[in-house]
């Protein structure tokens, strides 16, 4: 019978340096995509909190917003809550983004 942990070994046998070199790359990397989300997350909930604010919608709707800028300019949506929340405080936004954002925001209302 196989080892569920390690596919293809007997019970009682450890896994080899081989497998275990292999399992923490794969952990580092899992890590490494988990804290990207949380930061990439946490830059989306602060644009939600923008368009919240300055444009008077719901959060869902910000989200929607966001979501559709980022689709409609095919830009991740990452970038484009960077750069609403840039924006807020004081950055320009490039016509084609100003743009779409104003279409997304006219379709909440």
């Amino acid at each position: 019978m196989a080892c569920p942990a390690f596919p293809g070994r007997e019970p009682g046998v450890g896994p080899g340096v081989d497998d275990l070199v292999q399992e923490v790359e794969q952990l580092r990397a899992e890590n490494e995509q988990l804290q990207w989300a949380v930061a990439s997350h946490a830059v989306v909930d602060q644009a939600i909190g923008v368009l919240v604010m300055m444009a008077r919608i719901s959060p869902e709707d910000g989200f929607t917003v966001l979501r559709e800028v980022s689709q409609h300019t095919n830009t991740k949506l990452s970038s484009i809550a960077e750069q609403i929340i840039k924006h807020a405080q004081g950055a320009g936004l490039s016509e084609t983004v100003l743009s779409e954002l104003q279409a997304a925001l006219a379709r909440r209302k």
